[in-house]
């Protein structure tokens, strides 16, 4: 029991969706593609031994690495991209742990986009109309509407040649820049990024109801595939 009688939460990466972990969901993925040759997981220092200890239990320990992570994201990404023994061209992808439902054929489209354009992410097309807005004291004013030919809705995974991956994050640290995504470090150092096209299936765990639509697109995917 936490302080004051509350239940601890479990971080949403360990949250079971169809008798697995999420995290485990998408390291399979990872780890059905070829190409990939190794997998680097960074979690806090905290969860060294229970995510190493899933890695055995679920029989990924021949590709999985787990290191220690940071405080946040991009703190996270760094230290695993440290850890890497890669050269300049080799391709580097970076997922969220909580887009379990992530698929063996985008990450092959990302890795494909990635070798021929140096840089690229999974992204969603809009379906909603988008508007650009001034926050004020009593909410927000819309100043414009964006078409939606022209706005993604970002997901993962979001790769780059190592190298450029590397001189992305190198410079984000000694600028104390804090960015959202992998994708916005590689923006502000130069370098374009391609979109792969995305799935709606390929959400992010973070909000009550997300856990029940993943175990429902799971339930429509055939055993043998999963």
């Amino acid at each position: 029991m936490a302080a004051g009688g509350a239940t601890p939460v479990a971080p949403k990466q360990f949250l079971s969706l169809g008798g697995t972990p999420m995290l485990v969901h998408s390291l399979r993925a990872f780890d059905a593609v070829g190409r990939v040759v190794k997998i680097f997981v960074a979690v806090r220092a905290s969860e060294l031994e229970r995510v190493t200890a899933q890695v055995r239990e679920y029989g990924l320990a021949g590709k999985v690495v787990v290191v220690e992570g940071g405080d946040n994201r991009q703190e996270s990404v760094s230290k695993a991209l440290k850890a890497l023994d890669c050269s300049d061209d080799d391709v580097v992808l970076v997922h969220d742990a909580v887009r379990p439902l992530i698929d063996s054929a985008t990450i092959e489209r990302t890795i494909d986009a990635v070798v021929e354009h140096g840089a690229a992410i999974v992204g969603l097309p809009a379906v909603d109309t988008i508007k650009q807005v001034e926050r004020t004291a009593h909410g927000a004013i819309i100043t414009s509407t964006i078409p939606r030919e022209r706005v993604v809705q970002a997901q993962t995974p979001q790769g780059a040649r190592f190298g450029l991956m590397r001189q992305a994050f190198a410079e984000a640290e000694e600028d104390e820049f804090a960015g959202t995504d992998e994708a916005s470090l590689l923006e502000r150092s130069g370098v374009q990024v391609a979109v792969v096209a995305g799935s709606p299936r390929n959400f992010k765990v973070t909000q009550p109801g997300d856990l029940e639509l993943a175990e429902f697109y799971l339930s429509r995917v055939p055993v043998g595939a999963r």
